[in-house]
């Protein structure tokens, strides 16, 4: 059912709703012609916010971003954004990281939405656990699924009182996706439209994140400078440099380790990640979902990009029609992307793909 186009950008899109299933293929663009953005000073200027929310858990505060227009303070729910990032890296060197000028979260902000981006506990500028001081080996995984649950559930209330609305969008990207499927499942009131970027469901194959891993132990090291081989997997040679440019690359780690002052300090520089999210087989031997896809009651947008080594076409594929309460729901793979497409060349039609899901008609 879902073709592949190889030239430039195509991409293969399912869009169900409640009236019948049909399948539509985007045309090609040029590869100028989608990595191009405007020129920043065409761009409207933004405001920033950063906040320290409290979390469910005493002592433990989450690292919230905003970003809106300047000037702009009034915002109904269906323009409003929230982003929660994957199993290793934080949101703001995901989401917020500037590349040619511009970056995922500013892009939405400057389509006149309130953008906000969230660390689950143990990433980014959150509350590190006091276990994530102490030797990996020393306590369990760190920042499991329930606690990053209800982590996000903090920063969507804070929120939710902040602009006094009743529900918001949620983007989440790899175990992103499980944290923002789960949230949409179980706290479907305050969800506006959910977007699932790089949708993880049941594995045929090892979580890469999770290789020489003990899944066990709080947290890992990880070695950032030395991610190029495994992002860039499944890429012909000959395209790393025009997908992925070695100074975008370095902006990225640079980006990352900023995030961790201890681990930047290690030889090599080492980043902090929890454990918790990394997948663990059952003890049963029987994969069990970590949410029910027809709890989601909300529009739901599925994308990936036709290279993702770490979430295969076959996750999507597999959750797509389990979304069955999900009033629209769209299936999109954008031709000569990775797990990572936000931070590579051809980001821009990712953007404007879920720009156009957002922007969509509201009944």
């Amino acid at each position: 059912m879902f073709n592949s186009l190889r030239q430039g950008f195509a991409a293969v899109i399912s869009v169900s709703a409640m009236a019948g299933l049909r399948l539509l293929v985007l045309p090609a663009l040029a590869l100028a012609g989608c990595a191009a953005a405007p020129s920043a000073p065409d761009l409207p200027a933004l405001a920033v916010d950063e906040f320290h929310v409290p979390s469910k858990t005493a002592g433990i505060e989450l690292f919230v971003r905003n970003k809106r227009v300047k000037g702009a303070e009034t915002f109904p729910s269906h323009r409003i954004v929230l982003f929660v990032h994957g199993v290793t890296f934080p949101s703001e060197s995901t989401f917020d990281l500037s590349l040619d000028g511009q970056s995922w979260m500013d892009y939405i902000a400057r389509a006149g939405y309130d953008v906000y981006l969230v660390d689950v506990r143990g990433y980014g500028g959150s509350t590190r656990p006091p276990a994530m001081s102490e030797p990996p080996d020393r306590n369990p995984p760190v920042a499991t699924l329930a606690e990053a649950v209800d982590d996000v559930d903090s920063a969507v209330d804070f929120i939710l009182r902040r602009r006094n609305v009743e529900r918001i969008h949620l983007i989440g990207w790899s175990w992103g996706t499980v944290i923002m499927g789960r949230y949409a499942a179980t706290h479907g009131e305050k969800v506006d439209r959910l977007v699932l970027y790089a949708p993880v469901w049941q594995r045929t194959t090892e979580s890469q994140a999770a290789r020489e891993t003990d899944r066990k132990t709080a947290y890992r090291l990880v070695n950032v400078a030395a991610a190029r081989s495994r992002w860039l997997a499944g890429v012909a040679p000959e395209k790393h440099e025009q997908l992925l440019p070695r100074s975008w690359f370095e902006t990225w780690v640079a980006a990352n380790l900023a995030t961790d002052p201890w681990g930047s300090q290690r030889s090599p520089a080492v980043m902090r990640a929890p454990n918790g999210g990394l997948p663990v087989p059952h003890a049963s031997g029987v994969w069990v979902p970590p949410y029910d896809p027809a709890a989601i009651q909300a529009p739901t947008l599925l994308v990936k990009g036709e290279w993702d080594a770490d979430a295969p076409s076959s996750m999507a594929q597999a959750l797509f029609p389990l979304l069955v309460n999900a009033p629209v729901k769209q299936h999109v793979e954008i031709g000569e992307g990775t797990h990572s497409i936000m931070l590579e060349r051809n980001r821009m039609q990712l953007f404007r793909v879920v720009q156009g899901f957002l922007d969509g008609p509201r009944n």
